[in-house]
């Protein structure tokens, strides 16, 4: 089983861009304009297939969340943080939004 700071590390022996290690813009940038692909590729399943996700449709999305999660990884490096210490940090968030029922609506400090 591979966790979370492992695959970090992994993902970060394969990233080549300039100033990496003091240039959060770029896996920031790269991160918007995958995530823009995955809202894409959906977009046109719904234009082109009524919605109904094939399986081939499906591993290309796969695809383009796994380009998403290695930005996210990137970001967090940039950042000096382990992936694990933001999963743990966004779980305990949204743990205490349910205790608080305020898991809706919107708000970054609800």
């Amino acid at each position: 089983m591979l966790t979370l700071d492992e695959y970090q590390q992994a993902a970060a022996r394969t990233a080549t861009y300039p100033n990496r290690g003091n240039n959060l813009i770029y896996p920031v940038l790269g991160l918007a304009s995958e995530a823009g692909e995955v809202a894409g590729k959906l977009k046109k399943v719904i234009r082109d297939a009524n919605g109904q996700l094939s399986p081939e449709q499906r591993e290309r999305l796969l695809a383009e969340v796994g380009d998403v999660l290695w930005y996210v990884a990137a970001v967090c490096t940039e950042l000096n943080t382990s992936l694990e210490a933001v999963a743990h940090a966004n779980l305990a968030k949204l743990a205490s939004r349910a205790t608080r029922q305020v898991i809706g609506g919107d708000g970054d400090t609800r």
